[in-house]
């Protein structure tokens, strides 16, 4: 992710490296959003690993975010300073179009017109008209409005040398046949955003053309705009196309929502439980990021819905690996100190006393839960090894003594190996109801998903297994209660 941060500051430095920040606009906006959602997913990562280590997240710039709002902050500095220049330019511009649209307004004047004397006048206006930039918006088309008639009046006022006047609609016939042959040629240009921003540049190259003669004008205008419909189509495809898709990829992210909200991992109480959903959520996090671009409107409402339950799903991890943490750590502590009264009594020579004190302890480390595995095992060696000590001990002390022991120890081991098996037993018992919950579950979740499309066959095979589950249940909970019974009644003797 690091790597795909540093490429997109590298490319951003690389578009900031030209001139023109005018064209760059879609491309930067682009990147500032690929940016910030790795940015999100690391951050979002970086606080699941915090929390489930059980540390504090704060979110903080590092240096390569810091290059890149720099960057951007240059970026909109340039772009602010640009927007400033075209808009005086074009105030300017406008003041100058205004100036020429006046002095054609006087040479168009029939009282005052000298048609021959100020012919070149109007071919000089309309040259310097070619030259100057754009205006305005609200402006563009009232401006060319009065060009054009007062450039039609004037040559209304011209009925000179018909000559000239053809001489000068050939001139316009050629440049804008030019202009048709090159807007018919962007129909092979696969760009088709670049095809439509240069169709537009034709548009206003036509526009600045002077009319051809009457008779060729409906013809020429119309192969013109027949080209042009061929680009504005495409380029509207090109978009609903787009639009398609950002449809599609939305349906395909609130698919991976939904598959986020069916994991219900409030209900999930086993660690291999957990290692099942945190992988499925892994998958789904993979498919995210393989999917492109939401609609605009839709894209960031989307990505904060799934980013929280990603936040909601690593926070009950995070819980529920603390709370089984400190409940090993606290039945860690207890089987400690019944280890510690062992290793005090195991050189005991009061029998009889230190015996019952055993058979105690043992009772009482019997009531506690587990602890972490890499423990478990020495600890109960550890227990058993200070219990054995001291029957072994007692069992040498005397023969008479060693008969009467032996009576005792056989007594207290069977019933500490009963309670050893019961307890086993009780435990592969507990395991299996609680597999079996998770498979009751799993098929009443499954069951929803199924419609009628699906067949009653297979919806009441499912019922008929869940049914058949729940008696497998109840008969394992009876097998519990009946150990726990019979456990009850030894403790009561």
């Amino acid at each position: 992710m690091e790597n795909e941060k540093q490429s997109i500051v590298e490319q951003l430095r690389t578009l900031l490296a030209g001139d023109d920040v005018e064209s760059i606009k879609e491309q930067v906006s682009e990147l500032k959003n690929h940016f910030y959602r790795l940015v999100h997913q690391e951050q979002a990562q970086l606080q699941a690993a915090a929390e489930e280590a059980g540390e504090t997240f704060e979110a903080k710039a590092d240096e390569l975010e810091q290059t890149f709002r720099t960057l951007l902050n240059d970026y909109k500095q340039r772009r602010e300073s640009l927007v400033k220049q075209q808009a005086a330019e074009m105030e300017q511009n406008l003041l100058r179009k205004e100036n020429i649209i006046a002095q054609m307004k006087l040479l168009a004047n029939p009282e005052t017109a000298d048609v021959m004397a100020d012919l070149k006048k109007m071919r000089d206006l309309q040259a310097e008209w070619k030259t100057i930039g754009a205006v305005p918006a609200p402006k563009v088309q009232e401006l060319w409005r009065q060009y054009n008639l007062y450039q039609e009046q004037f040559y209304d006022l011209v009925k000179i040398n018909i000559e000239l006047r053809d001489l000068d609609f050939k001139r316009n016939m050629e440049m804008k046949t030019a202009l048709c042959e090159k807007a018919e040629a962007l129909a092979a240009n696969n760009n088709i955003v670049e095809a439509n921003r240069q169709l537009q540049q034709l548009h206003n190259e036509w526009s600045e053309i002077g009319p051809v003669a009457r008779d060729q004008r409906e013809a020429l205008w119309t192969r013109f705009k027949e080209a042009s419909t061929i680009i504005n189509k495409r380029h509207q495809a090109y978009f609903d196309e787009l639009h398609q898709r950002e449809e599609e990829n939305l349906k395909k992210k609130q698919a991976l929502i939904e598959q986020l909200k069916a994991l219900n991992w409030e209900k999930i109480k086993s660690n291999k439980a957990w290692e099942e959903a945190t992988a499925a959520v892994q998958n789904i996090q993979q498919e995210w990021r393989k999917i492109g671009f939401a609609p605009k409107k839709f894209n960031q409402s989307i990505y904060d819905e799934y980013r929280a339950l990603c936040e909601q799903f690593y926070k009950a991890k995070t819980t529920f690996f603390k709370t089984t943490r400190d409940m090993f750590s606290e039945n860690l502590k207890r089987k400690r100190e019944l280890l510690a009264k062992a290793e005090e009594l195991k050189s005991s020579q009061e029998w009889q006393a230190t015996t019952d004190a055993f058979i105690e302890l043992q009772a009482e480390w019997k009531k506690i839960g587990p602890v972490a595995r890499k423990y478990s095992d020495e600890i109960w060696k550890q227990f058993t090894a200070a219990c054995d000590a001291f029957f072994e001990a007692k069992r040498e002390a005397g023969k008479q003594e060693r008969e009467a022991f032996k009576q005792r120890k056989e007594k207290a081991n069977a019933k500490w190996h009963k309670n050893l098996d019961t307890m086993s037993d009780r435990n592969r018992l507990m395991k299996m109801y609680e597999s079996l919950q998770a498979e009751i579950r799993t098929a009443e979740n499954n069951i929803l998903f199924f419609t009628s499309k699906h067949g009653n066959a297979l919806v009441a095979g499912l019922q008929k297994k869940i049914e058949e589950l729940k008696q497998q249940l109840i008969d394992i909970e009876n097998k519990i209660n009946a150990i726990d019974a019979a456990d009850a009644e030894e403790e009561s003797k």
